[in-house]
């Protein structure tokens, strides 16, 4: 027999620098219950069925396969979302867009759109917190758009929608107070891109040219056509791509331009405000 405490003290997954975490997480899904619980019951009896399964997610973590899509879901905000492959995973990072974008924009009605949605992670996010927003989430990738759609419904916010667009190609004479996005920003020859978790999530989500910078040009270019006057830019971008993007938003005539720092330390959003 095969209890909890003894499939915690002997798995190992000596690559991952979240290994306890890891573990946790994988061992928690097989049996179906909190991680809380593995700590609750340690002696509880494992099934053959769930160590089983707990040895297959083990595996595949081994293989550097990232743990939101061994197990499909992933938190962001104060949300679970549903994760595949062709998306990017959502990552705390973004959460300072969220944040940014909270704490501009008033709680009276607002139109909101997030470019290259993935999951829907900030759109949905968005529409979570602001019941009066009308947010507007677009994604050039099919299944991508498929799959934020199946996290609103199950959200049941209303006052978003999904849509597939490639940027802004499907608005056409639509305007926002807000556009918000995380779009690629990797270079193609970035060394990391075969390195760790990020070796499995697809590189659409992931590259855009030979410095990173070619979504986020269009973006800031393309987006003064769809923001009503004094309405906001904010963008995710590289922890040494600030400059950058500041300099992109004044050559498009963005004002109150300003930069933030992530958890570490980085400057890894920018936001700009058109002129009213």
């Amino acid at each position: 027999m095969t209890v909890i405490a003894s499939l915690l003290r002997n798995a190992e997954l000596p690559d991952s620098p979240t290994a306890r975490l890891d573990i946790e997480l994988l061992l928690a899904a097989a049996l179906g219950k909190s991680r809380s619980y593995l700590h609750t019951w340690p002696e509880r009896i494992v099934s053959s069925q769930a160590a089983t399964t707990f040895s297959e997610y083990l595996g595949r973590r081994r293989e550097g396969e990232p743990v939101a899509y061994i197990l499909g879901q992933q938190g962001f905000w104060k949300l679970d979302l549903e994760v595949a492959p062709h998306t990017l995973i959502p990552r705390p990072e973004t959460e300072l867009l969220v944040e940014a974008a909270l704490e501009l924009l008033p709680l009276s009605e607002v139109k909101v759109l997030d470019l290259g949605t993935g999951t829907g992670a900030i759109a949905l996010a968005l529409a979570s917190e602001r019941k009066g927003w009308h947010v507007t989430a677009v994604d050039r990738i099919a299944e991508a758009v498929a799959l934020a759609e199946r996290n609103r419904e199950r959200l049941q916010l209303d006052n978003a929608r999904v849509l597939q667009s490639h940027w802004f190609d499907a608005l056409a004479g639509e305007r926002y107070q807000l556009i918000i996005s995380n779009p690629p920003y990797i270079a193609a020859a970035d060394p990391h891109l075969a390195a760790g978790d990020v070796r499995f999530e697809p590189s659409s989500a992931l590259v855009a040219g030979p410095d990173g910078l070619d979504d986020l040009r269009l973006i800031i270019a393309q987006a003064p056509a769809h923001l009503e006057p004094g309405g906001w830019l904010l963008l995710e971008h590289g922890y040494d791509q600030a400059a950058a993007v500041r300099e992109l938003l004044a050559k498009h005539d963005f004002e109150q331009i300003e930069s933030r720092d992530d958890f570490a330390g980085h400057e890894r959003i920018t936001l700009g405000r058109l002129p009213c």
